[in-house]
């Protein structure tokens, strides 16, 4: 089991950029897993936004998020991030953190691991 920790949410105005980032621990080699950032508005379903493969970089993104945000990793400090760029009002949403075993997906139920949640709030 991978524990996440989120951190980088908060208030910020339409067009800003926000980082996002998931200390996992603890220290492990990461090289079966992926690693992937959902979020979920208020009143609405969990939804696929990133995901990154530990070994090979191979990323996957949601289709409202493409072009936006960028989902990257960080070997030595066992950390992913996602880079959030153009920031508009439907952003606003608790963002989580996952990890599982295997290949990149999109479904949320072939992820295992979930952290807290850190809110990012984007205002007009």
């Amino acid at each position: 089991q991978v524990q996440l920790v989120e951190s980088g949410g908060g208030l910020v105005q339409a067009g800003d950029s926000l980082r996002l980032s998931c200390a996992t621990s603890p220290r492990r080699n990461l090289g079966t897993y992926s690693l992937g950032w959902f979020r979920q508005a208020p009143g609405k379903g969990r939804e696929f936004v990133a995901a990154i493969k530990w070994s090979d970089d191979t990323t996957l993104y949601g289709n409202s998020v493409k072009g936006r945000f960028t989902v990257s990793r960080d070997n030595a400090k066992n950390t992913v991030y996602l880079q959030m760029n153009n920031l508009k009002r439907e952003d606003t949403a608790i963002y989580y953190c996952t990890a599982r075993v295997g290949v990149v997906a999109d479904y949320e139920t072939r992820w295992y691991d979930w952290g807290q949640g850190t809110r990012v709030t984007v205002s007009s």
